[in-house]
């Protein structure tokens, strides 16, 4: 057998070589875009003709080609004009961890594949529970993105308060979980993934600020209880993806214990504003929760994907799966955060707690307290410049910095308003300058916006409600005639 070929691959002559030259465009990359030099945060291209290109140069392309091509048709999250999805612009400290994790590839499912890693992912998930106000006994776990951690959390809450063996024996009566209307979709996806179906999904109506309506939980729950579902958890939104709005935690606190209901807080945006002094009143109460997801990924400054779920007491993490892999898992007398398997879906996950851990390491959680704020205040300052101009009508005023609007005028009908800010979004698209979303509330399309980038300032915002103001009245003018 010819070894040659291996020798060429794992080359550490050959690694440093194509390292540094990436690294070289990385820091071009983001200079550029943190400074705005760069014109675009997109080169927005039809999805048929992007597959042709990466089909083509799969058999044409030149190989020093296939970074930059890569950096030119990706989405530029460190640009100060990206106000789209909420993900964030990571930590370029953390480019450094996911390269070391990515080499050296311990899996993490047992203590011995990835001893560092398990003991540093402890360490973090302890921060961050006190942080949230757990006192003892608390417990937590890094998993791969929070539709998996509101699962795992589902799953935990039913495994506490339903005594039949479901895991074994499968259900024997309905079960449903309770949460509001506006919350994300992943919590669906759970229950639905879970068996509960459609009718074990118990929407609470929403405010008109698209929080949960609290003062309707008794009657949606009675309504439940009539119609034999027996009710396990209530989810809070902390907070809700459309518009940003938390749920009143503390009250839903107090609902869950009354009923004897798992409290359970999808904080995967928003959970953050426990690190913000000014914000972090949004969160009252999540310290009486029983489990809570907050993103690494979206408001503290790491890379796709890591989300943390915590546990008030951490008994709930470890009985959650009772599957056995005997090969890989061991009855041990032990604290079981030694063995992550046994804890996720996961049997394999990347070293994601060492983006956290750096973060923390290298600039302390007073770096959350800033960015949270900051983004937070942001989110303010456009909303007064929005409703300055006569021309735009927000959604509901922002609680994060999650802002949705849309631009209007008197005399036109919903359905042409609609069509215009749908137009208005895929003029910005193709343009690729600015990149937003859009969102559609009680039958209205809303402009989106998510203020993740640091360097996105009210000067940015200004110019943005100025195309779309140009926009949007240039649409009518096509009206018109």
């Amino acid at each position: 057998m010819n070894d040659e070929l291996f020798k060429k691959i794992y080359s550490p002559e050959e690694f440093e070589k194509n390292s540094l030259i990436l690294l070289k465009q990385i820091k071009a990359h983001i200079q550029n875009t943190t400074s705005g030099k760069a014109l675009k945060t997109l080169h927005w291209n039809e999805p048929e003709k992007e597959l042709d290109f990466w089909k083509s140069f799969l058999e044409n392309g030149e190989n020093e080609d296939f970074f930059p091509e890569v950096i030119k048709r990706t989405t530029h999250t460190h640009h100060p004009k990206y106000v789209g999805h909420q993900v964030s612009a990571p930590a370029p400290i953390t480019l450094l961890t996911a390269f070391a994790s990515a080499l050296l590839n311990n899996g993490m499912a047992v203590y011995e594949m990835g001893m560092a890693p398990s003991a540093i992912e402890k360490v973090v998930t302890d921060e961050i529970c006190k942080k949230i106000g757990y006192e003892s006994g608390f417990g937590g776990l890094l998993t791969s993105g929070g539709t998996l951690a509101n699962l795992t959390a589902l799953l935990s809450a039913r495994k506490a308060k339903i005594s039949n063996d479901i895991w074994n024996e499968g259900y024997s009566d309905p079960l449903g979980v309770m949460v509001c209307e506006q919350a994300h979709y992943c919590i669906d996806r759970a229950a639905k993934i879970m068996g509960l179906g459609e009718k074990g999904i118990i929407k609470v109506p929403a405010q008109d600020n698209f929080s949960m309506d609290t003062s309707v939980l008794e009657e949606s729950y009675q309504n439940a209880i009539t119609a034999g579902i027996k009710i396990f958890a209530i989810v809070g939104s902390a907070p809700s993806t459309a518009t940003g709005a938390y749920d009143d935690l503390m009250t839903i606190s107090k609902f869950a214990k009354e009923k004897g209901l798992w409290f359970h807080v999808d904080g995967a945006h928003g959970g953050a504003a426990i690190y913000s002094n000014k914000y972090e009143h949004l969160l009252n109460g999540i310290s009486t929760s029983d489990s809570v997801v907050i993103d690494g990924h979206k408001m503290m400054l790491m890379p796709t994907i890591t989300t943390a779920l915590l546990f008030k007491n951490k008994i709930h993490a470890e009985l959650t799966f009772s599957q056995r892999a005997d090969y890989l898992l061991n009855d041990i007398e032990e604290d079981d955060w030694i063995n992550s398997g046994k804890k996720t879906f996961e049997c394999t996950k990347t070293m994601m707690c060492m983006h956290w851990y750096i973060l923390f390491k290298l600039y302390g959680q007073e770096v959350f307290n800033q960015f949270v704020t900051r983004q937070y205040d942001l989110a303010k300052d456009f909303e007064k410049y929005l409703t300055e101009n006569a021309n735009f009508e927000m959604a509901t005023s922002p609680m994060s910095n999650i802002v949705c609007f849309r631009f209007k005028e008197e005399n036109y009908s919903n359905n042409q308003l609609n069509q215009i800010n749908k137009n208005i979004r895929q003029e910005l698209l193709e343009e690729g300058e600015f990149y937003l979303v859009q969102t559609k509330l009680n039958e209205k399309i809303f402009l989106r916006t998510s203020l993740m980038n640091p360097f996105t300032t009210s000067e940015h915002l200004n110019l943005l409600i100025a195309k779309i103001k140009k926009k949007g009245l240039e649409q009518l003018e096509f009206i018109k005639h």
